[in-house]
Order: structure tokens, then C-alpha cells, then sequence
């Protein structure tokens, strides 16, 4: 092979990874060399300004979207970068598609299958390239850094759109619709045998035909195919105490994540976490094996996948209820067959406390709990659709970015809808990425007669967009709109009173009124601290009264009609 097809990687001592301009000169020349195999260009661009690249691998040389999707084609999508100092992705997947352009038999072995892939995504960080920000980690000798150019992880970023990176993914994905994905990552955390780690999708989210299937086949097939290739590979390794020998908790990836964003439009998602402690030829040298261990499954069964995701489309359309929220059951574990090293404690040299650390000339080999099931705790009716208004334009630009059918309003009417009360909100008390992320939200459902407007939206769940839809709208979804802050305005109440004129007021209130001097009794009994705090006092009248209250104060200003 000429050193102009090899990857900086082979070129290398094995402990070096592509920076971003490598990388990209190389795809470039690539698909000069080869145009009837690779595609390769600019998918959009990054918040620093840096083009974002993404490439076609097409056995019959199709490479245009349009044409692959009108004729049902498999696509495969192969996401590399996101964490820059998490890059052996990106070099497996360089050598891949090259071995697709020199090797007619593996490229025949696509068959019908695309291979898309992005070769780095978050690129504002890889240019952020030293040694230094990977605690731990056993190599390469140069890498990226976790945040992009706001200092933002775009792995939290795929429902939110806070990065033009995660604007372009989101149309990118939208455009493509894959039916299987894979985001390669490696991993911090325990220490143990294996090189390679999984997330998948997880299954009770992903719905009854293509969860079953994940975990009734298609991983069972990846688990038997990497112990073949002489990469065994255990599950994300996520204990549920300090160390595995307690067992591990299968991950719940929320939209957030990658995993949890390709959920919502029914793509089996897959995040290999390869392990820091291993050596980043054998990170690399796993991470190839997984990437192809999974294409090969899709091509071989691509036509049940299709199907499965077809299904699952179709029957959100009619569905009653929608699950939204979920937890773990930990009353009924599964069990793992798994592979570690005992994990012991000592004094510790730094402070009087005992710490941990792990024994590998003490290997073991055990069945341990494998907390692998979630159960559904909050699930919402369905509406026959959701009205969005129009200045709420956060929210519709990010349905509009993926795809989701919008009907605008062409004239002024009131509409019979309803609605929640937002009664309770609980947030973080640091920032998270980039916003005070509501944990705990109280609701009640309320219905009224609201004025629509010309330019509003309504969101029919009659197409194939509708989890998207609901879990994004839905404030109590994990990763809802709501929870992410987009509508925060509307828990500030905009008028206030003076006390010395509002005293007399109040009085004449709870005589007028007569729900509310009910309420006023009830909230008199139950703190009868604060009655000595005028402010607490006249707070709930001016609160609670009829005559003063705000209608959009507290009302989530996403309309159902039912």
C-alpha cells in the first residue's frame, strides 16, 4: 500500500491519532483518488467557524440522499470526534473507508448499504489538541479536548441545539434517517478485563418490536462476533455501587446523548466506550472490529430493521399513551457473565480515608447483576396534537431541524385546548451545560379557551415524527424542551404590588372571592410560621386571586388539543 493511502495512524508508532487537518486533507484525497466509491465534503459549520465534514461510502456510486432514500436503501451512520480526546474512532474509521475504496470484495459486501459517516464532529475541539486533558487515559500522544469553542459538550447538546455542530448533526441525522448508528467514544471508570464496552439504545425505551429485536438478536450477535474477532466486549461498565462486583446498571441514555436522540426517530443507536487504561493500539484495534461487527449485522439483516423501524413509525401515529419517563427495575436484575479484578482498599497516603484500587493479578470470573431493565413512570395521554405558538420560535426552529410535518395557523380563532400549571420547578444549582436544567417539575393539567393566531403551529402526531415530538414537548420527558430551560420566562410573574395599598385590597379580595379565602384558610393552617411575614401573607392573595392573575403566568405555553 503507498504511504499516501495510509493513515497518519499506520504511518505512526501506533499512539497517534489524525489532527483535524490531517485528517481532512487525507478524506480529500481519498475521493479524488476514488470518486465512484467516496463522497466527501462540507456538512455545515462550527460555532468557530470551522467546516464540519461528512462522507458517503456507495457501492454503486449513488451517493445523493435524495435517490438512496426514495429507493429504501440502508444506511449506515458511523459518528467519529465528539470527544476529540476520545479519538481512535476517527482513525479506525479513516482506515475503513479506505479499505472500502482499495478492497472490491468488501466493498461489494455493502450490497445495497450505504456508509455514512462524519470523520470528526466536534472539530472546534480537536483543535484544542494536547496531552494533558485525559486524566489517566494510557495514550494517544496528542488529542483533543472534550468542549467545543463555547466550551460546550456536544454530547448533552443533541436536543437542546445550543451548537451550530449539533444544528448541522441534527439535519444531517433528519436527512439520512439511519437505521443503525454508531458513536464512538472511550471510557473513564472502573478497571477491568475488557478493551471494549457497549451502549446500546436502551430497549424498553426503544419500543416492543425493535427493542426486542436488539436485544433478542442483533446483541447477541455483536457479543458472539467481537468474542470472535478476540475483542470480548461486557456492557458500558456502570456500577451500581464502587466497583462491578456489585453489578452494573445498564445506561439510560436520554436524548441528550446521541444514543438517546437517535431513539427518537427509531435508529438503533450504539456508543462503544472503549477502555482509557488499555493501550490506544488496542482501543483502536477494537473499536474497527466493532464498527464492522455492526455494519456487517446490518447489511445481513437490514430488511427486519427497516420493518421493525417502519412498524414502530407507524404506530406512534395511533398511539394512546406515550411512555416519557423512565427508571431503573431494580427488583429484577439480569446477570453478566463478567471479567474483572478484585477490588480491594488501603490506607490512603493523601488523607485519612481509605481508598480504592483494583488487583489484576487478581483476576475473577463471576456472573454479577446486570440491572438491565426500565420501567415506564410517567406515561401521557396522546393528543391528537400539540399547537406550539409562534413566538416560541426556539422550540419550532428544532422541530423544523428534524423533520417534523407543521401546519401554520391562517387566521385568528380561539381554540378549546389544554394545558399544564406549572405548580413546582426544581433546578440545579449549577449551570449544565450552558443552562439551570429543571430536575423535578410539578404539573396539573387545566383546560381553557386560548387565542391562536395567524403564524402559530400545530403539531399533528399523525406522522412519523411523533416521539420526536412528544418527548420534546412533553415537559415531563427527560430531555423535554421544558426541562432544558426553553421556557423559562414563563415562570416569572410580571406585576407586583405596593403592601401598604394592597393590605386593604386583600381584604376586600377574600370577601369577594370565595375560592380564595378557602385557600387562604387552607394555607393559614398549614404555615402558621409565616403568618407574622406580610410578605408571605399578601404573596399568596396576590397570588392566588382571580382578579389579578396572570394568565400565562406558570402556563406552559404548549397547547394540547385533545
Amino acid at each position: 500500500m503507498p504511504n499516501a493511502l495510509k493513515t497518519p495512524y499506520e504511518l505512526g508508532n501506533q499512539n497517534q491519532t489524525a489532527t483535524h487537518a490531517d485528517c481532512i486533507a487525507w478524506y480529500e484525497e481519498l475521493a479524488r483518488r476514488y470518486p465512484d466509491v467516496l463522497r466527501f465534503g462540507v456538512a455545515g459549520s462550527s460555532d468557530a467557524g470551522v467546516p464540519i465534514h461528512a462522507g458517503v461510502v456507495s457501492g454503486d456510486g449513488v451517493f445523493e440522499v435524495e435517490a438512496i432514500k426514495a429507493a429504501g436503501r440502508p444506511v449506515f451512520f458511523n459518528n467519529n470526534g465528539i470527544h476529540p480526546g476520545e479519538p481512535e474512532g476517527v482513525d479506525a474509521c479513516m482506515a475503513l473507508v479506505r479499505d472500502f475504496c482499495i478492497e472490491p470484495a468488501r466493498l461489494a459486501a455493502l450490497g445495497r448499504t450505504v456508509f455514512l459517516f462524519v470523520p470528526l464532529y466536534n472539530v472546534d475541539g480537536s483543535l484544542n489538541r494536547a496531552d494533558t486533558s485525559r486524566v489517566n487515559q494510557d495514550g494517544p500522544e496528542q488529542f483533543g479536548f472534550r468542549g467545543n469553542s463555547r466550551h460546550l459538550d456536544l454530547n448533552r447538546d443533541f436536543v437542546k441545539c445550543d451548537t451550530l455542530a449539533a444544528r448541522v448533526f441534527n439535519q444531517l441525522f433528519t436527512a439520512w434517517d439511519p437505521d443503525v448508528m454508531v458513536d464512538t467514544h472511550t471510557s473513564n471508570g472502573a478497571d477491568y478485563a475488557y478493551t471494549m464496552t457497549l451502549i446500546h439504545t436502551q430497549a424498553d425505551k426503544l419500543g416492543s418490536g425493535l427493542g426486542a429485536f436488539l436485544t433478542g438478536t442483533m446483541l447477541p450477535a455483536l457479543y458472539a462476533d467481537m468474542a470472535a474477532r478476540g475483542w470480548p466486549t461486557c456492557p458500558y461498565v456502570n456500577p451500581v455501587k464502587d466497583s462491578p462486583d456489585h453489578g452494573i446498571a445498564e445506561f439510560l441514555e436520554t436524548a441528550r446523548f446521541s444514543t438517546g436522540y437517535a431513539a427518537l426517530h427509531h435508529t438503533i443507536g450504539f456508543m462503544p466506550e472503549t477502555h482509557m487504561l488499555k493501550p490506544f493500539r488496542d482501543r483502536y484495534a477494537s473499536m474497527r472490529a466493532l464498527v464492522e461487527s455492526a455494519l456487517a449485522f446490518t447489511v445481513q439483516h437490514a430488511d427486519r430493521i427497516q420493518q421493525l423501524r417502519r412498524a414502530a413509525k407507524d404506530a406512534g401515529r395511533t398511539r394512546a399513551e406515550w411512555p416519557i419517563h423512565w427508571v431503573m427495575d431494580e427488583r429484577n436484575p439480569a446477570t453478566f457473565r463478567f471479567k474483572g479484578y478484585e477490588a480491594k482498599y488501603k490506607p490512603s497516603v493523601l488523607g485519612d480515608y481509605t481508598r480504592l484500587y483494583y488487583d489484576r493479578s487478581s483476576p475473577w470470573e463471576r456472573d454479577i447483576a446486570y440491572y438491565n431493565r426500565f420501567k415506564a413512570d410517567v406515561t401521557v395521554a396522546a393528543p391528537k396534537a400539540y399547537i406550539v405558538p409562534q413566538a416560541w420560535r426556539e422550540a419550532i426552529e428544532r422541530l423544523e431541524l428534524n423533520g417534523v410535518q407543521l401546519e401554520r395557523i391562517t387566521e385568528e380563532r380561539m381554540q378549546a385546548v389544554a394545558y399544564y400549571h406549572v405548580v413546582s420547578v426544581a433546578s440545579r444549582p449549577n449551570a449544565y451545560e450552558g443552562h439551570m436544567f429543571h430536575d423535578d417539575v410539578q404539573l396539573d393539567k387545566r383546560r381553557a379557551h386560548v387565542q391562536l393566531r395567524a403564524g402559530d403551529v400545530i403539531v399533528s402526531l399523525d406522522q412519523d415524527k411523533a416521539r420526536y415530538v412528544v418527548e420534546t414537548l412533553e415537559p415531563l420527558a427527560h430531555d423535554s424542551f421544558f426541562r432544558w430551560g426553553f421556557f423559562n420566562s414563563v415562570l416569572e410573574k410580571k406585576e407586583a404590588y405596593s403592601d401598604y395599598v394592597f393590605e386593604d385590597e386583600a381584604e376586600q379580595l377574600l370577601r369577594d372571592e370565595p375560592a380564595l379565602a378557602a385557600g387562604f384558610a387552607a394555607w393559614k393552617a398549614a404555615n402558621p410560621a409565616l403568618l407574622a411575614n406580610q410578605e408571605a401573607v399578601l404573596d399568596f392573595i396576590f397570588a392566588n386571586c382571580a382578579k389579578y392573575r396572570e394568565p400565562e403566568w406558570r402556563r406552559y405555553p404548549v397547547f394540547m388539543v385533545e
